[in-house]
């Protein structure tokens, strides 16, 4: 019926629907989206959003957008902290933030159906506060997320960076000599990541990656 996403930093927030859309314009949009992307982050979008997304494809007998990784901030929820919820407002409310958009429940999906004008401009409200708030938790969570794409791949390879958000405020925080080859640990400055890379070797520079 309608989705909402944003590149990670810029403010445009994308929005389409059938009101505003037929059904092609919108699969074909966020179709190309995800052909660009190199990663994608959601909330439980692994078991829903995607497969949504995949089927509607299908349908239209599209071919599998090329590969990008999925960052599911829900997987990140239940797998380091011990929450009483792991729902997206009680996770945004619990890190002080505002929260989602409070509506009348399915009332707000019957009602855009019935191509309610009102409805539909709450519907909007919704789904594009859903998007930035999960930009704003995806920044707190950053440094506890397993498997996270590679930042580094994506700057200047010159300097150690970090493997979790490219920045070049890395520090150094101690040995790690718990595994049978020696690492050096470094902490990330800007976005708090632990990191490990080998020890330098005269003429070869350390590379970082996510501990």
């Amino acid at each position: 019926m309608c989705w909402a996403a944003k590149w990670l930093g810029e403010k445009k927030v994308k929005f389409s629907s059938i009101h505003q859309a037929t059904r092609a314009d919108m699969i074909d949009e966020i179709y190309d989206l995800l052909e660009e992307a190199d990663a994608v982050v959601h909330w439980n979008g692994t078991k829903f959003d995607i497969p949504t997304l995949n089927s509607e494809f299908l349908a239209d007998r599209l071919d599998p957008p090329s590969s990008y990784a999925e960052i599911d901030l829900l997987k990140t929820a239940r797998q380091r902290f011990r929450l009483p919820s792991n729902k997206l407002d009680y996770v945004a409310r619990y890190l002080e933030m505002d929260g989602k958009i409070k509506h009348m429940g399915m009332q707000l999906w019957h009602d855009c159906m019935a191509n309610d004008k009102k409805a539909w401009r709450l519907m909007k409200r919704y789904n594009k506060r859903d998007v930035t708030l999960l930009e704003d938790i995806y920044h707190v969570l950053l440094p506890w997320i397993r498997n996270h794409p590679n930042m580094g791949h994506f700057v200047d390879t010159s300097d150690i960076s970090c493997a979790k958000c490219g920045s070049k405020e890395v520090i150094k925080n101690g040995r790690e000599i718990r595994t049978i080859v020696p690492y050096q640990r470094y902490k990330c400055i800007d976005c708090g990541s632990p990191l490990k890379g080998r020890l330098g070797i005269a003429g070869h520079r350390p590379t970082t990656r996510a501990a």
